[in-house]
């Protein structure tokens, strides 16, 4: 589908990528990984046609039609609604509609049959290929997208232009998964995601049947959508045919035997360096010194760069943290509203133990960051109380921390503003152990990457060391290195952690309690993240008809022991639960059925008026309405037999109960 031939790209002196080599089959699921600023994203704008090669050619066969992520969102107009603009992300949809109804209007005009059989033979081609793009359900795709994004149903009517940046990323993200592109292109899509919606994305993308390549450093994702791995690092690419686990595999032996081909490569410069010192100003050996330089030259074009994780393997050692009494934080009766009217926490109780390390999940706009806020003494509850326990410092790191150091000043000069009263001996010392060189303590700020960042973020936090860490975000600049250097320190850090993040596979790896917050309230869940899933999957089972049946049956057959005449009364009580259901589950059936019968008979009017036209037919108009119909009896056809299954299966237990009985 894709090749990359000999690709050489420079930006300005600095070489960015260095003979490329690789293909994109059609259907390949590749995930793109390297540290940041490797050119990953170049890769892409190759692809896009937004950038030239310097060297090499991309070949794009079959003309694929192509979804990705614009960085640069506008509406068509200022009451452009939310389902407008996602509707948009098909080109070339709105004008085939537009045809559609035009040819129809024509049909119904033309008298002449030639014209009437162009007319027909044109309408078809024009059907074929709006059908071929999704465009009778296009809007049911994008509701569905935008609903598991996060958006509320009463959302798809306000004007697009209202949503922040962040909520415009994922209608953007929402418009390009609806239009069902051939080649699917995203670049770091997670990183304006919440946990449930990331969620929904990797469901959304391992049913998506056409080719997928990821950009991202989300391990989560990575593991379980993409089948190839491609590396973007030392300027060049390289192709590691398996998924993230065989690639960290390969990596490793790869980078042991490139360790060890510069180590030999290194000797011999030296020994060649050495005879050149040596024996260059000797006239019997003037010679073979010059030929020893040409060697040296050589060796030097020939070079072996090792990748940059090789070079930059992470540094963040936390201090331990100071003591504090056993309970960390209490929060009691805490309501927070920004505006007055609307609170975005309501009624919250929640007490926080020394060494607890938990994470906060729930969509976006519930109140996380908030409450961060509020345990960090940044913000003030509007009611209620937030009480910080003995000898608790906290330190707070907001997700725009990397946007508010300034980019002129140095890193020294940054911990320096954090702790006027220390020494420069003191900043050193404490720079070195968070990874800053004696050469990267005189860097801008602005130049460094967002490991660098995260690094110099937390030294910031341990000039004074807290004992309650808060984290909003702390891992969306980091790469795949960086994450894991994170998730290590703070596995080893003897205080408490509270975080947010949207990295599935971060939050697996680093706490061991959830709080969650949803419409409902805030609730604490004492396990892992699994821990939460699984309860959080049980009381969806709980709420469906078998769950209630479950529950039933092991009210009457408990542990406890009970007479005769209690199992008796127990039973009765079992079937008496049973029969609303079944009830409620029959008349259910019944009218599905009613309905599908309903839909049934349109679908055969439908194909009546399609194989006899008048000549006022309207074909687009019936073509669209056949389709939603089709759909709509595979909907109803699917809760019919769910309905009927749970119907049976509550009938055979009452049936059984009653026996039981006799």
């Amino acid at each position: 589908m894709i090749e990359f031939r000999n690709i050489g790209v420079r930006y300005g002196t600095q070489q960015v990528l260095s003979e490329v080599n690789f293909r994109i089959n059609a259907g390949e699921r590749i995930g793109i990984i390297g540290p940041n600023g490797s050119g990953k994203s170049t890769l892409f704008r190759l692809i896009l046609g937004e950038a030239d090669p310097d060297a090499g050619e991309v070949i794009i066969e079959q003309s694929p039609r192509i979804g990705h992520i614009r960085q640069h969102l506008e509406a068509e107009s200022e009451t452009e609604t939310l389902v407008e603009y996602a509707l948009r992300g098909t080109p070339g949809l709105a004008e085939m509609e537009h045809e559609l109804h035009a040819l129809g209007a024509s049909l119904a005009t033309a008298t002449d049959e030639p014209e009437r059989a162009r007319l027909l033979a044109r309408l078809g081609e024009v059907q074929t290929a709006f059908e071929h793009l999704g465009g009778y359900e296009i809007e049911t795709r994008v509701k569905v997208s935008l609903g598991g994004l996060g958006f509320a149903a009463e959302e798809f009517d306000k004007p697009f232009a209202s949503f922040s940046g962040g909520w415009q990323m994922r209608a953007e993200l929402s418009r390009v998964l609806a239009s069902k592109p051939d080649l699917l292109l995203l670049d770091e899509p997670s990183n304006y995601l919440d946990l449930p919606a990331v969620e929904w994305l990797q469901r959304f993308l391992r049913a998506y049947d056409g080719t997928l390549v990821l950009i991202s450093h989300d391990r989560y994702l990575l593991r379980t959508l993409t089948t190839t791995t491609i590396e973007v690092d030392a300027n060049t690419a390289t192709r590691y045919n398996g998924d993230l686990d065989f690639y960290l595999r390969e990596r490793e032996i790869r980078h042991a035997n490139l360790l060890a081909a510069k180590e030999n490569q290194d000797r011999r410069r030296e020994q060649l360096e050495r005879f050149v010192e040596r024996f260059k100003a000797t006239s019997t050996k003037a010679s073979q010194a010059q030929s020893r330089m040409k060697m040296i030259e050589r060796l030097d074009e020939e070079a072996i760069i090792l990748p940059k994780r090789s070079m930059a393997a992470g540094h963040l050692r936390l201090a331990p943290a100071p003591h504090a009494g056993a309970q960390i934080v209490c929060l009691e009766q805490v309501c927070f509203s920004y505006d007055g009217q609307r609170n975005v926490l309501h009624d919250v109780n929640l007490s926080i133990a020394r060494g607890d390390k938990i994470a906060v999940v729930g969509y976006n706009g519930m109140g996380k960051t908030t409450l961060l806020r509020i345990m960090a003494g940044v913000r003030t509850p509007t009611s209620g109380t937030c009480t910080l326990g003995h000898k608790v410092v906290p330190g707070y790191l907001s997700q725009e921390f990397s946007e508010t150091i300034p980019p002129e000043i140095t890193v020294f000069e940054c911990a320096k503003r954090s702790k006027p009263a220390a020494t420069e001996r003191e900043l050193r010392s404490q720079l070195g152990a968070f990874g800053f060189s004696a050469d990267d303590i005189g860097k801008p700020t602005g130049v460094l990457s967002g490991g660098e960042r995260i690094r110099l973020a937390f030294l910031r936090l341990f000039l004074a060391p807290p004992n309650f860490m808060l984290l909003d975000e702390p891992t969306t600049h980091l790469d795949l290195e960086g994450r894991a250097t994170l998730e290590k320190a703070l596995r080893e850090y003897d205080g408490t952690v509270c975080l947010v993040s949207h990295d599935i596979e971060f939050v697996r790896n680093t706490v061991t309690s959830i709080i969650e917050i949803s419409p409902a309230g805030v609730r604490r869940f004492p396990g892992g993240y699994d821990y939460y899933r699984e309860k959080i999957a049980d009381e969806n089972r709980d709420e469906s008809p078998s769950g209630a049946s479950t529950q039933a049956a092991q009210t009457e057959e408990g542990d406890a022991p009970v007479s005769a005449k209690d199992l008796r009364r127990a039973r009765a009580q079992a079937r008496a639960k049973l029969q609303p259901k079944i009830r409620a589950l029959k008349e259910k059936v019944a009218k599905t059925e009613a309905r599908i019968t309903e839909l049934e008979a349109e679908l055969e009017t439908l194909s009546g008026i399609l194989f006899n036209p008048e000549p006022d037919t309207d074909f687009a108009a019936t073509n669209k309405r056949l389709k939603v119909v089709q759909d709509q009896i595979e909907v109803f056809s699917e809760e019919w037999e769910r309905d009927a299954s749970d119907l049976e299966r509550l009938q055979h237990e009452q049936e059984a109960a009653q026996e039981r009985l006799v």
